[in-house]
């Protein structure tokens, strides 16, 4: 066979001899049955042999020639799932099964890996997953049956059922690895789903009957939560490394034998330690199963086969996303503490998800610092009714919201994607008043991360302010990032009516936000209105309403806004509130300007009927001697007793709602594969990834800044 190993020529082979020799039979010309004993032979040798990449390479290159005649790699797929099998009727107790499951994982990943990213068809008919009709069949399979289904349901199956220990944890983590690396089909596609694109596997993972869906999304939750330790370091594992040959061979099982194939060809070696890998990869499999989106044509308002028209030209319209059941099973998961009825009376009661919400919690608030955690967090919130409910009556708000303010402190050094869950994730959970109100209340005794001054006895409330408000400062000023923006003033806006006590640095900020913004959009008016007068055709109407009619727009919305919440403030929490009116008497001519423009002219004459209402009474109380800020503060707090509002006029409160866009997939199918794919290891040919642009690094909405100069902004 030239560059595979071939057969040893003497009766005392030495193992590893019997090893080259029976791999080379695998990826070699001659089709082995499926009932051969060379199965049993491949799959129960303990194999202690390292082969450097370019030879498995050259193996995997024999394989792809000779596996469309062999069918050697649905074969060997059919044997892991049959050993599953038997290890799931024992309950994952170690056998001669867990041998061959493990081999048979680890010698299936390399090959398929090594296909799909060489892929050349859009449908991976490289794979051959069937079996000659001609094939004799054991009793336990069945043609009628795909070979990617069968499989999928074995490993979902283990995974679902069979519990994690000392003796299974190698093949827990296996299995998991093994489903990243079939449904990296997805990394082959483009950003948009279409009708024509195959997934085998994933496919088949998202058709499987809805209890073992149930059983799957549970397990790997409850890894995440219980974030499993075990004495052995899987990733010293030589099928992960082959810097530490003999780290195996003192674990003692059987099954950790297994060192053919350096399994830094699929997983990189330089993969960061974590807390708990196993915890780590459920992750990765469970945000990978819940936004994959299977993309349906229709015709005439029904389905029709895949080919019949081209994706191209086929308008959204003509699609549809089937429902993804991983998804329905995370939004339907209840809290294990509160086992109450299901009210719709169906059938599916049994296969509900049930978490403790407690540990879930817990475990998210020491973890946000993980971009995937984040991602989690959003789709329990936005996707799970139960679990929003659960987080809004915490008294502890701060187990989540600390580390994901701290994330937008840090916004320079985070991507632009993160920042949006984050600032999604902080919208929802401000659509409820009570949350609203609850944060003014939780007071923090500091707030170490924030360095530009000490922050002592601060609530959660104002803290969050602060954050929103130098969220949107880093980044106004070009206006890179509109959607972003806008997310900032609307959290700011549901929370704007039940703020209570905000801090004078809060306080000062909120106006700071919109003396900033004033003076860009004057700037802008301005430009504007010079431009309309220069004559002799030097510019054209037209070019001067593209250019910069826009931009003013979006800066008129933005500071009618901030205008907006400053009301909601005055109407609704003025007593409660002092350091506001004073903040805003502070600097009283910056809302001068505007007292006459017609867009803002009702809102700011609230502003003015408390400015009128609180220097009439500063005024009355005029001593001798100079007023110090303790004295005019103190002269508010008094007043803002016999404050009853005459002269407001009210407005409909502004209140914000989340909405995913009407194609979510095409943001968070690759937003998730480049996490996935950037924490898991997974050595991927960058060449033949689609999904996301992987040659050109991702860019940061939220590029570093000189900090000193933006915190002299800041003070304006």
């Amino acid at each position: 066979m030239g560059t595979v190993p071939s057969s040893p020529r003497r009766s005392n082979a030495q193992p590893q001899d019997t090893a080259e020799y029976l791999i080379g039979r695998f990826v070699g010309e001659i089709s082995l049955p499926i009932s051969s004993d060379y199965w049993n032979q491949l799959l129960e040798l303990p194999i202690d042999l390292h082969w450097p990449s370019h030879r498995v390479r050259q193996a995997c290159q024999v394989f792809e020639q000779n596996n469309c005649s062999t069918k050697h790699l649905a074969k060997i797929l059919i044997h892991l799932a049959w050993c599953l099998e038997e290890l799931i009727s024992d309950s994952g107790v170690p056998s001669s099964a867990s041998i061959k499951a493990i081999n048979a994982m680890y010698i299936s990943s390399v090959f398929l890996k090594y296909l799909i990213e060489n892929s050349k068809s859009d449908t991976f008919e490289e794979l051959y997953l069937s079996i000659n009709e001609s094939e004799e069949l054991p009793n336990n399979f069945s043609l009628d049956q795909s070979i990617e289904y069968f499989i999928m349901h074995s490993v979902l199956t283990y995974i679902g059922k069979v519990d994690v220990s000392l003796n299974t944890c190698l093949l827990h983590h296996g299995l998991l690895d093994f489903m990243l690396v079939v449904m990296s089909t997805q990394l082959l596609s483009g950003s948009s789903p279409g009708p024509s694109d195959v997934h085998p596997f994933i496919d088949a993972a998202i058709s499987q009957d809805t209890s073992i869906v149930s059983l799957v999304v549970r397990k790997l939750l409850h890894n995440y939560v219980t974030q499993p330790h075990f004495p052995v370091d899987i990733k010293s594992y030589a099928i992960f490394s082959e810097d530490q040959p003999g780290v195996l061979q003192r674990v003692g099982s059987a099954a950790a034998n297994f060192m053919l194939l350096p399994l830094t060809y699929i997983v990189s070696s330089t993969k960061e330690a974590s807390r708990s890998p196993l915890a780590d990869s459920s992750l990765n499999i469970l945000i990978t199963l819940i936004h994959y989106r299977k993309c349906v044509l229709l015709k005439n308002g029904k389905d029709i086969s895949v080919g019949t028209a081209s994706s191209d030209s086929l308008s959204k319209e003509d699609t549809y996303l089937s429902e993804n059941p991983y998804c329905k099973a995370l939004a339907n998961a209840k809290d294990v503490e509160f086992d109450r009825v299901n009210i719709v009376g169906n059938a599916l009661t049994g296969s509900l998800v049930r978490l403790p919400f407690a540990s879930l919690f817990d475990t998210l608030g020491t973890s946000l610092a993980d971009e995937v955690a984040i991602l989690l967090l959003y789709s329990l919130v936005y996707e799970n009714a139960d679990f929003l409910e659960y987080v809004l009556v915490r008294t502890d708000l701060d187990t989540l919201l600390m580390p994901l303010l701290e994330t937008l402190y840090n916004a320079s050094k985070r991507s632009s994607n993160q920042i949006y869950m984050v600032l999604i994730i902080l919208l929802i959970l401000s659509q409820d008043s009570t949350f609203s109100a609850s944060i003014h209340k939780l007071m923090l005794p500091n707030v170490p991360w924030y360095k530009e001054r000490i922050l002592h006895q601060i609530s959660l409330g104002s803290l969050m302010v602060i954050i929103l408000i130098r969220t949107v400062k880093y980044n106004l000023s070009m206006l890179r990032d509109v959607y972003l923006h806008t997310n900032c003033l609307a959290t700011l806006a549901n929370m704007a009516p039940h703020v209570h006590r905000l801090s004078a640095y809060a306080s000062q900020r909120l106006v700071s936000l919109f003396y900033m913004l004033s003076r860009k959009y004057s700037k802008l008016a301005e430009l504007k209105n010079n431009m309309m007068h220069l004559s002799n055709g030097e510019l054209k109407d037209d070019d001067i309403s593209e250019d910069t009619s826009p931009e003013l727009h979006i800066y008129a919305d933005f500071l009618r806004i901030v205008l907006e919440i400053l009301n909601a403030i005055l109407t609704y929490a003025l007593p409660r509130n002092p350091e506001v009116v004073y903040a805003i008497m502070h600097r009283q001519e910056v809302f001068q300007p505007f007292k006459s423009h017609p867009r803002f002219n009702e809102l700011i004459e609230n502003i003015f009927t408390v400015l009128d209402f609180f220097n009439t009474r500063i005024d009355a109380q005029k001593k001798e001697g100079e007023w110090s800020v303790e004295k005019v503060l103190q002269v508010i707090i008094i007043n803002c007793r016999s404050w009853r509002g005459e002269g407001m006029k009210m407005f409909t409160q502004l209140r914000f709602t989340y909405e995913q866009e009407s194609h979510p997939e095409e943001f968070f199918v690759p937003y998730v594969w480049q996490l996935v794919v950037s924490r898991s290891g997974l050595n991927f040919n960058p060449k033949s990834i689609n999904l996301f642009p992987v040659d050109i690094p991702v860019e940061i909405s939220y590029a570093a800044k000189e900090i000193d100069k933006h915190q002299t902004d800041e003070e304006l």
